[in-house]
């Protein structure tokens, strides 16, 4: 890492593991285009290469593009995972196991209650099986962590629950709503107290992919890796294509090995000495355009049925959610803040200075997604979505529309 990136992560040193889709590789050195970065001109393919999808797959979930340079040499943060956080202090700050790691011995010891979560030394051993999803640790002969990273899985998977809360099979592609970034970064000795308290403050499923930039905390909401093959824009304002923000977050925030470089927003960022994340972004956005969005189960059919009447009429919806992702993002629209509501310093960081219309899939599969919703989490739920446009559109509609169109937008 070059002086001028030691400097401005000394001086706010903020990290994360992808941001949408998560994380790297296509050319040595990327100005903002407007393109997706793939060998057929920039189109989307209609049929993927599956030996591409299996390589981004392996990319996705464990390739950390050697940010351990960063959150071992630089955070430090082998330091308090290797003494102080337990398996459930890991559970705690929403760090996930995938249980298809265990060995069935250890299933049945956790079965049993044979195994110590209060002991930092478990949570190691959890490293070594892999099991932390998203989070890459190196255990010495003597079980002691020596260096550790992370992946686009750690922010963009999460699991089923299916053996405990926070224990289960990987769900690819999922945000993880509960993962606490900043609680983690403000586990690092390296940090001031003035910066843990940043950290602290953006709560579960939040994280400010620009504040290492310009010290202005403005979390965002976590989003989907999923539903992301048809969609033209990736990112709340629209910014660019989905490569263009896997490198953006596998250099800029993960910290991997790389290049990343962008005039219109002032970030010329050298990780290296190599750069290990371009020649890996092809198939890591196969990976990413093959993850469907989940099916929706928990809603009420019938009341779906009418509120798509509402979204498509005195609703007003389908003014702006339009096509089959139900995004005018595609129609190469974007929207003033004034437009949809929402507070344009946000926007003002980006190359767009506008918001894009979010594209409506997998709104709704408790617990894993129930909310929060827009950029900054400020409706809770999809309830508060409908009043925010009820009142911004000044609509008329009765409670039972508003409830009808709420189950509707739970279907998607």
């Amino acid at each position: 890492m070059k002086t001028q990136d030691r400097t401005r992560s000394a001086r706010h040193i903020a990290v994360t593991a992808g941001a949408v889709a998560a994380a790297i590789g296509s050319a040595l050195v990327i100005f903002a285009s407007c393109s997706d970065l793939s060998g057929s001109g920039g189109g989307r393919p209609d049929v993927l290469d599956p030996a591409l999808v299996a390589q981004g797959k392996t990319i996705f979930r464990h390739d950390t593009y050697a940010d351990e340079t960063f959150w071992t040499d630089t955070l430090r943060m082998t330091e308090p995972i290797g003494t102080a956080v337990s398996p459930k202090t890991a559970l705690a700050v929403g760090l996930k196991v995938d249980m298809d790691t265990l060995p069935a011995s250890l299933v049945a010891d956790l079965q049993a209650g044979r195994v110590n979560l209060d002991d930092p030394a478990t949570t190691v051993a959890l490293l070594k099986l892999g099991a932390v999803v998203g989070v890459v640790g190196q255990v010495d002969a003597n079980n002691k962590l020596t260096r550790v990273g992370i992946t686009c899985a750690l922010c963009h998977s999460t699991v089923d629950d299916a053996f405990a809360p926070g224990i289960g099979h990987r769900l690819d592609g999922w945000p993880n709503r509960t993962l606490n970034v900043g609680a983690i970064i403000a586990l690092s000795p390296a940090l001031t107290d003035a910066q843990k308290a940043v950290y602290n403050s953006w709560g579960p499923g939040m994280y400010d992919p620009r504040f290492n930039f310009d010290g202005k905390s403005m979390p965002a909401v976590i989003p989907p890796a999923f539903g992301l093959r048809h969609v033209a824009k990736e990112l709340y304002t629209g910014d660019d294509t989905v490569s263009y923000w896997n490198l953006y977050v596998g250099v800029t925030q993960m910290h991997g090995h790389g290049t990343f470089v962008d005039p219109r927003i002032g970030v010329s960022v050298h990780n290296g000495p190599e750069n290990l994340t371009t020649a890996k972004l092809a198939a890591l956005r196969a990976y990413q355009f093959s993850i469907e969005k989940p099916t929706a189960t928990a809603f009420d059919a019938a009341a779906a049925a009418r509120g798509k009447v509402v979204f498509e009429g005195v609703g007003t919806c389908s003014t702006c959610h339009v096509g089959a992702q139900l995004t005018d993002v595609n129609a190469g629209k974007l929207h003033a803040a004034s437009e949809v509501g929402q507070d344009p310093a946000y926007a003002q960081r980006s190359v767009t200075k506008l918001y894009r219309t979010t594209p409506l899939r997998g709104l709704h599969h408790p617990p894993q997604l129930a909310g929060p919703y827009f950029h900054d989490g400020s409706a809770k739920t999809l309830s508060d979505v409908v009043d925010h446009y009820v009142t911004l559109r000044g609509l008329n509609l009765t409670a039972q529309q508003k409830a009808d169109l709420v189950e509707y937008l739970k279907s998607l």
